[in-house]
């Protein structure tokens, strides 16, 4: 801020409007090169987050891991053993960085996600016990298991928080899925704090989709092609992001959230994720500048940061007052004969198809170093 106590900068006004930035990237070069703390210190950075398309691309494309891939060709371990090697210390790494942020906040940021296995999406059983697992490997209090909102999912979200694992919830695309996420959430504290855990220790965000919503509304509208229909292209990723945080803030203003906000117990923020634009005619900030808000997460790639810091327009709170808007986009979509919920059940086997392959892609990528590594131990 400068000397009036004005923002000087995009990324400092959106974090002054109660917006947290995350980074939605990590990599091994990220944190040694020292880049992680310097958009900490230039760009109001206060989180990161990670997913499997994300590490196949850092692992991919980087010699930063051969060192460790190297010594771990000595043992007699997988692939899968490697890559949960190789992501989990990234994101301890990551959260080291941001453990003073996590401590300044009193656990609001500071905060690092790691996403469990997509073969897992559809299996509650299985979902819990890599979570269970991730937990305990990195064991650090800022880091976040990431889990899938599938309907399996759902089940493995109150399982984690009734033990006591924070989780960032992903892959939310329709409202009647985040109300059962909402539910899901106050459930897991409920049986945590009849099992004596400490509510206070325990988070969660909520990871909702924007700019995937568009992409398959607008392919559908642009195959309708009327003048109704391109007049709500890029009008309902926005439309169901604001909906979505009507239901936050009337859920946990509700009588069983106080009741555990009473016992200690923390809200559950909204995230927006996927808020990179695909479309390339509209402005790269849109998703940044439209859904301001107290008490919101929104992660972006670099190329979003920067967008925002070099030009973004941030006009304070964008979102509240805007239900009867946005519920008219979703109205005049049905009138066209879009289906919000096959689009989102679309959206949803999509995500979950798309992790699955960026892990398949990072087991074989790292294979294909592990065979070399030993080939060169010959």
């Amino acid at each position: 801020m400068n000397a009036n106590g004005t923002p000087t900068t995009p990324t400092e006004a959106l974090a002054n409007a109660g917006v947290s930035i995350w980074l939605d990237d990590l990599s091994r070069q990220r944190i040694l090169s020292g880049d992680l703390q310097r958009l900490i210190a230039e760009r109001n950075v206060v989180g990161v987050t990670t997913n499997p398309t994300i590490f196949a691309a850092a692992v991919g494309g980087s010699d930063a891991y051969d060192e460790q891939i190297s010594a771990l060709a000595g043992e007699n371990i997988s692939a899968h053993d490697v890559v949960f090697a190789l992501t989990t210390e990234d994101v301890a790494g990551a959260a080291d960085i941001l453990r003073p942020v996590f401590d300044a906040t009193d656990g609001v940021d500071g905060w690092v996600s790691i996403e469990v296995g997509a073969d897992a999406a559809h299996d509650a059983r299985a979902t819990l016990v890599e979570a269970r697992s991730l937990a305990e490997h990195i064991d650090r209090p800022n880091v976040f298991v990431k889990i899938p909102a599938t309907v399996e999912g759902v089940t493995a979200i109150t399982a984690a928080i009734a033990i006591g694992i924070s989780v960032n919830v992903t892959l939310i695309f329709g409202l009647d899925r985040y109300r059962a996420v909402i539910d899901a959430y106050l459930t897991g504290l409920e049986r945590a704090h009849e099992a004596g855990i400490d509510l206070r220790g325990i988070r969660s965000v909520a990871s909702f989709f924007v700019s995937r919503v568009d992409t398959e509304v607008d392919r559908r509208l642009d195959a309708i092609g009327s003048s109704d229909a391109r007049a709500l292209r890029s009008r309902a990723g926005i439309a169901n992001a604001r909906l979505a945080y009507e239901m936050f803030t009337r859920e946990f203003a509700g009588d069983r959230a106080r009741r555990l906000a009473a016992l200690g117990a923390n809200v559950q923020r909204p995230l927006w994720a996927s808020t990179g634009v695909k479309d390339p005619s509209l402005r790269d900030t849109m998703y940044v500048e439209e859904l301001v808000a107290p008490d919101v997460v929104n992660t972006m790639p670099e190329k979003t940061l920067d967008a925002v810091f070099d030009h973004g327009r941030i006009r304070g709170d964008t979102i509240r007052g805007s239900a009867d808007d946005s519920f008219s986009v979703l109205a005049s979509l049905a009138r066209l004969g879009i289906s919000y919920d096959v689009v989102t059940a679309t959206l949803e086997r999509e995500g979950v198809a798309k992790f699955r392959e960026s892990g398949v892609r990072l087991v074989s990528t790292v294979a294909a170093a592990l065979e070399t590594a030993r080939n060169e131990r010959r």
